[in-house]
């Protein structure tokens, strides 16, 4: 170049073309992905293609934010093609027969000529990363139907995981044509709430002699309940099992009076032994068939919806501030100040918020 050239030289080193690289590779599949994914997905998904429900409820689960707006473009397309399914939680604690239950009772859904879609909710499944084969393999009959479908949905350790995910994948599965989507909770008071806020019947599985009834009310889930059901009881003649119905029965009469005007009823199974399972799905239709006709069933929907609209713009604004550039710079160290005692968390938490309002 010569010397009084002023013209700036062009930028060659092996960063910045790198970097230009990967931008452009970023935007091409990003470009790529919203011309062929998003349309032909949701059309697909329409048609109740497994895999495009599969990879579309990958697309709601990723947390990319070059995945969010097509997720959402996704789900929109599918909207009016949601709310015929119905939707059923089931909760009890390890051990209780959760998966067996449902597996039995996936059967006996599928043998009466429906089609169902099974979401598994765990809080801590964050940490392992979930598993399709391992919850596949609990649900051992009904992964061999193809009338069914199983997924894990993950949660990011949090409640607000489990409306956000949950719900959105609830969705795409009735778009995709499924008659009935059960969701399934661990069952130790941590999701339950938000799961019921979802659902239209809400099933506690429970195991006689075992207090789960008392244990259920101190944390809520029996107040929670439709139907409680004991299950591993083959004979329920026995001393245990009656006991544990009157205690049961009991428990609930204390409850205040649900809004759906129903009182919940105690039944009994064997979800092993495939004992009285059709006997339970029958409360059910009873109870869905209870609310329809009372006007409960579209009053609950409302609400629901009602309720996942502010859901939905609290968890934007929680994600617009911690995204936020002059947050994530000053967040660490008004954080240390918050745990050496510099700053107490409510001056920090106001500091934080006037940041972010550019105040």
């Amino acid at each position: 170049m010569a010397p009084n050239d002023t013209s700036e030289p062009s930028s060659n080193s092996p960063q910045e073309t790198e970097s230009k690289r990967a931008a452009s590779r970023k935007r091409f599949r990003q470009k790529a992905r919203k011309a062929e994914d998003n349309p032909e997905l949701a059309r697909d998904l329409l048609k109740g293609d497994r895999k495009a429900l599969s990879k579309a409820i990958t697309l709601i689960e990723s947390v990319k934010a070059e995945d969010h707006d097509i997720a959402r473009q996704i789900l929109e397309s599918c909207l009016p093609h949601t709310g015929s399914a119905v939707r059923v939680g089931i909760t009890g604690i390890p051990g209780v027969g959760k998966s067996t239950f449902i597996d039995r009772l996936g059967e006996h859904l599928i043998d009466q000529g429906h089609s169902l879609a099974v979401l598994t909710v765990d809080p801590s499944s964050s940490r392992s990363g979930g598993s399709i084969l391992g919850d596949k393999t609990r649900m051992g009959n009904l992964a061999h139907r193809k009338q069914a479908f199983i997924r894990p949905s993950p949660t990011g350790g949090s409640l607000g995981g489990v409306a956000r995910k949950t719900r959105e994948t609830m969705l795409l599965c009735e778009a995709a044509g499924f008659d009935y989507v059960f969701i399934e909770t661990v069952g130790v008071g941590q999701s339950e709430t938000a799961v019921r806020s979802m659902v239209d019947c809400f099933l506690l599985l429970a195991l006689p002699g075992s207090g789960d009834e008392l244990q259920g009310i101190k944390r809520g889930i029996v107040e929670l309940a439709d139907l409680v059901v004991l299950n591993k009881a083959e004979d329920p003649e026995s001393k245990q099992i009656r006991e544990a119905v009157t205690a049961l029965r009991s428990a609930l009469q204390m409850l205040p009076e649900s809004p759906s005007g129903w009182s919940p009823e105690v039944l009994t199974c064997s979800a092993l032994k495939g004992i009285r399972i059709d006997s339970v799905w029958k409360s059910v239709e009873t109870f869905i068939e209870h609310i329809r006709s009372n006007g409960y069933f579209d009053q609950q929907r409302r609400e629901q919806a009602k309720q996942w609209m502010y859901e939905t713009i609290n968890h934007a604004l929680q994600d617009d501030f911690y995204q936020d550039p002059a947050i994530k710079k000053l967040l660490k160290s008004v954080e240390q100040e918050v745990i050496e005692g510099k700053k107490s968390s409510f001056q920090a938490a106001h500091e934080l918020l006037q940041t972010y309002r550019g105040g």
